[in-house]
């Protein structure tokens, strides 16, 4: 039996989310500013009704309560067949595993499900935790980009962190 449970969110997810994302804002900081309101969640769902995002949320199987979200951004199609990575967990599960079970999920749908070849994440480089996270699951390093996002009004350094799937079609 699996701990979470992975699907594509739904509007129904909505409450659930925005209080699991107040609840977790202290765990998020620096790293991510979530949406704490029907409006930020509303955007953020509408990214993934008609673009190139899939946004997926894992539940504890048992309790139903929110582990955390998993966004697949940006995916390209043809001959690059890749996306990119983009997660957060909730600090009512932290240091649990179930962060590593609901990525290796989600990349197992992005390989198998969606035919991707490639996902990359980037992590600011202090952010220890969520570089553990990504070496769990099997993603290795590839590069550092200067200021490469602007989170908090700041460009920060991120580390390129890719994963690409053993299959060959």
């Amino acid at each position: 039996m699996n701990a979470i449970l992975l699907n594509r969110v739904t509007r129904a997810d909505a409450p659930d989310l925005i209080a699991a994302n107040i609840e977790s804002q202290a765990h998020h900081l620096p790293w991510v500013t979530s949406f704490t309101d029907q409006a930020g969640f509303d955007a953020w769902f509408g990214r993934g009704l008609s673009g190139p995002n899939v946004s997926l949320i894992a539940r504890e199987s048992a309790s139903g309560g929110i582990v955390g979200v998993i966004n697949l951004n940006e995916i390209v199609a043809g001959v690059f067949q890749s996306a990119y990575l983009g997660y957060y967990g909730m600090a009512r599960f932290a240091r649990q595993g179930l962060m590593t079970e609901a990525l290796r999920a989600a990349v197992a749908h992005a390989f198998d499900d969606l035919g991707l070849h490639r996902l990359e994440a980037n992590i600011q480089p202090e952010n220890v935790a969520s570089i553990a996270l990504v070496r769990r699951v099997g993603f290795s390093k590839e590069g550092f980009s200067p200021r490469y996002l602007r989170i908090g009004g700041v460009w920060r350094d991120h580390e390129r962190w890719a994963l690409v799937s053993d299959r060959e079609s």
